[in-house]
């Protein structure tokens, strides 16, 4: 399905999505900031926060046979994965009309919007006005996550259960910003909130065909999944949520942002992955609260 221009997000399906048990996300892919938006952080820094072609990854991965809706608008400029009330208000030139919750990361400078790109590289020169953040959330953070609520909604009374995939890509090494900074990463990392939005039978199933195919998988650690998972994951509603994390240096060169010749190869190896979980699971995770 191809939207217009300026639409918030797109939706990527083909014929067979409309039978399939997974519901695919990507909410950190697009890599243009706005032209009417000024930021005084270089667009080499602000592109360290996106998930750089995990939307390509993952629609050639998947090749319509599950939908995948994609972000088009910048992580930094406002994060669907982080909480509506997310918000530093040392980013406000106004007091918010409502109490705010800043969780750990707004106060490490990357919450509902970004304060810094980079750590000790600021994204904007002034505080933001209130009825911009206000426009920011009403025309991009809620219909992305209606329209994968609905996407959700539209799978579930076909199947006994859903899977949705929330789709990421973490640098190979944390930086300051990271709870993990200077620490190796694994190759992928899935995550359920601790259990929360899936179970261990579900994660250690989804592990087992990357593990086969030589990827070095872990739970929970650096990322345990954040707002997306949060609302959208609900096992005993047969709605099972996962964040996944693919290592960036498994497709492309971090230093110059370009792919290499692992692109191909992890796209081969999703493939394979999707295939083997629709096989297995046609009618979703046949485990967990909802089931018994």
């Amino acid at each position: 399905m191809s939207l217009k221009s300026d639409a918030p997000f797109d939706v990527i399906a083909g014929e067979a999505q409309a039978d399939s048990p997974l519901v695919f996300d990507s909410p950190h892919s697009w890599p243009h900031w706005p032209a009417d938006v000024p930021t005084i952080a270089p667009t080499e820094a602000l592109r360290t926060s996106c998930d750089a072609w995990v939307d390509e990854i993952w629609a050639a991965a998947l090749q319509g046979r599950a939908p995948l809706l994609t972000a088009r608008f910048h992580r930094s400029y406002i994060d669907a994965n982080r909480a509506r009330d997310d918000i530093d208000p040392a980013l406000l030139a106004q007091p918010w009309p409502v109490s705010l919750h800043p969780s750990d990361r707004s106060r490490r400078g990357f919450g509902l919007l970004r304060r810094l790109a980079l750590p000790g590289v600021p994204v904007y020169r002034e505080p933001l006005a209130v009825t911009d953040v206000a426009r920011r959330i009403e025309r991009f953070y809620d219909p992305y996550h209606h329209q994968l609520a609905a996407l959700i909604d539209a799978a579930r009374p076909h199947h006994d259960a859903v899977l949705h995939i929330n789709c990421h890509s973490m640098k190979s090494v944390g930086n300051a910003m990271n709870e993990d900074c200077g620490r190796p990463r694994p190759d992928i990392v899935l995550s359920d909130r601790d259990g929360q939005t899936a179970g261990a039978p579900v994660l250690g199933w989804m592990a087992s065909a990357l593990r086969e195919r030589g990827y070095r998988v872990q739970f929970n650690d650096p990322y345990r999944g954040e707002e997306i998972l949060r609302r959208h994951g609900c096992p005993r509603r047969g709605r099972y949520s996962v964040q996944i994390e693919l290592r960036r240096d498994l497709y492309m060169d971090e230093r110059c942002f370009e792919r290499h010749s692992g692109f191909d190869r992890l796209v081969g190896d999703l493939k394979a992955c999707v295939g083997l979980w629709l096989e297995e699971w046609p009618d979703g995770p046949r485990v967990g609260p909802a089931l018994g």
